[in-house]
């Protein structure tokens, strides 16, 4: 709570999803920190999970992610996730996909298995995906992920928002809104008849969406 006396936008980044998470989603609601929560959620089969020692189960987390929903409508999720984990069969991996759509993340990125010296991981004595299939399913979950990625930015499409100027020139800018965290998530592109500043905040009406970008003027 202390936090939201800052005057400053924050954002809580790589949560493991424990209940404990619950507690700050009413301080989001308030306005008191933004409402963002980055958790590496990693995968969504049980087994899958259990074998990287995730404390994590795939339902057990979409019915958390819908708490906080109910609390917090406003709130934008963002995680990574591994494909080609050792071990991870067809079946695991369609349970991702749908895991995804139930879960509606709103950023997401995914990493496929690359073993590494003294991981754990090379002691489980687990068949190894090959690398083939590695790569076909890291490109059907980024796929699928930017299609849910493109509605959940559909929806802001109307809607006036605080965005937080990172780049200005003449009659254009680019920026952030409390949705989007620097470097690693998306920007809105702002048309201006008025300079603006980096470090502004201003309104925004947003006109248009892509899979990753809002597009509007400032008004």
């Amino acid at each position: 709570e202390e936090l939201g006396k800052l005057g400053v936008w924050v954002r809580m980044h790589y949560i493991y999803p424990y209940p404990h998470v619950a507690d700050v989603i009413p301080l989001m609601a308030e306005g008191k920190i933004l409402p963002y929560l980055d958790i590496p959620f990693q995968h969504a089969s049980p087994q899958v999970l259990k074998n990287m020692r995730r404390p994590a189960h795939g339902e057990k987390t979409l019915d958390r992610i819908r708490g906080w929903r109910e609390i917090c409508p406003d709130l934008a999720i963002r995680s990574t996730f591994i494909v080609g984990f050792p071990g991870e069969t067809d079946d695991d991996f369609e349970m991702l996909l749908d895991w995804l759509d139930e879960a509606k993340i709103d950023r997401a990125g995914c990493f496929k298995y690359e073993p590494v010296r003294g991981a754990r991981s090379n002691d489980l004595g687990l068949e190894q995906v090959p690398q083939e299939i590695k790569e076909a399913r890291w490109h059907r979950f980024m796929q699928r992920q930017q299609k849910i990625s493109a509605t959940q930015l559909a929806r802001k499409i109307g809607k006036r928002l605080p965005v937080l100027i990172d780049e200005a020139h003449d009659t254009s800018a680019k920026g952030r809104t409390k949705y989007d965290a620097p470097e690693i998530d998306g920007s809105v592109h702002i048309q201006s008849r008025r300079p603006l500043r980096a470090g502004d905040v201003v309104t925004v009406k947003i006109d248009r969406a892509d899979a990753y970008d809002l597009y509007g003027s400032a008004v």
